[in-house]
């Protein structure tokens, strides 16, 4: 897992001009024939990253984006009617039947198909009009690293060409430096803070939100702690009740619109007793993580993201269990 998290800034310093032709093609046509809404067919941290797209897309195109449930398919044979919208799906190996069974049936519905894919020519990409590769390379580790941040960067670099986004285009271009440069940042306080716990929670917002539940479930599957993640707007809406005197609290909160506001809820929750872990850049002081600004908001979550990756692979050797064999868990899960 770490070795692979490592690997992540090179994997997508090549997938990059790889995909630029492919994804400007597909941007143009999209801006030729603008879905109406779109939905996104994955599970897992490729349903997290099913996430960032959806809030990068509703923020930037207006439209509706909905993650479905797979079981509408699968079990209830739902009549889906969707001429005019996009269906995106992700995933690691494309081999998952009800991932393929929705993606085939939402294309037979009228939808525009496209499955961003780390293993060529799968079942997955077969029943999409459009397979666009990963090139994260091969990932023998169960929980998923580079292939997250490689889902991530093509959702970007996608929307990048779909909105003409020359600043995002371009802060894509300087992404693997970025990325090289929070692999090195010294996150050995979240370790010693949570190397003893069995139960927290992971604070995010906007596009930031998916990476909250991506850290949330490597949390679990590594470490073996009880994560949840939450928006930082809900968490005084009943998740609040779970803190206690010392329950711990890893906030990210990179530059962006949303920042004023976690940093505001780093203290309240301060305040109340919690054992807050506040990721940030380096102008916020009091801060106990370093992040990396990637220079672009859309950007935020993969800086953070590479960070935490280290750390919970350092984290869950420091409580004896091994990040690449979880109990219980395969690399590739078949679900209906």
């Amino acid at each position: 897992m770490l070795d692979e998290a490592r690997n992540a800034p090179e994997r997508i310093r090549g997938q990059l001009p790889r995909n630029a032709a492919i994804l400007a093609d597909l941007g143009e046509r999209l801006r030729r024939d603008p879905p109406l809404a779109a939905v996104t067919v994955a599970r897992g941290s490729s349903d997290h990253a099913a996430s960032y797209f959806a809030y990068l897309c509703m923020q930037s195109r207006g439209i509706p984006v909905a993650s479905l449930p797979l079981s509408l398919t699968t079990l209830a044979s739902a009549p889906w009617r969707l001429e005019g919208q996009l269906a995106l799906a992700v995933s690691q190996s494309g081999q998952s039947p009800d991932l393929v069974a929705t993606q085939r049936a939402l294309g037979e519905a009228g939808a525009c198909a496209l499955a961003l894919v780390n293993t060529p020519e799968s079942p997955l990409g077969a029943v999409s009009d459009l397979e666009v590769p990963l090139y994260a390379g091969d990932e023998k580790s169960v929980a998923a690293t580079k292939s997250y941040l490689a889902t991530l960067a093509a959702a970007a670099q996608l929307l990048g060409h779909w909105n003409r986004d020359r600043d995002l285009l371009a802060a894509l271009e300087a992404l693997p430096e970025r990325l090289s440069q929070a692999l090195a940042q010294d996150w050995s306080a979240a370790v010693e803070a949570l190397a003893g716990s069995d139960r927290l929670m992971v604070i995010g917002r906007g596009a930031g939100l998916a990476v909250a539940q991506e850290a949330a479930l490597k949390f679990k599957e590594t470490c073996a702690i009880q994560a949840e993640a939450f928006s930082g707007a809900e968490v005084r809406h009943g998740p609040m009740a779970l803190i206690d005197p010392g329950y711990p609290v890893l906030v990210f909160a990179p530059p962006g619109a949303e920042q004023a506001g976690l940093l505001d809820l780093a203290e309240w929750l301060k305040s109340i007793g919690a054992r807050v872990l506040l990721a940030a850049d380096e102008r916020v002081a009091g801060r106990q993580l370093t992040l990396v600004d990637a220079d672009h908001d859309a950007l935020q979550p993969l800086s953070v993201i590479q960070s935490f990756y280290v750390m919970v692979a350092n984290l869950a050797a420091a409580r004896g269990s091994d990040p690449d064999r979880p109990r219980h868990l395969n690399k590739v899960t078949c679900t209906l």
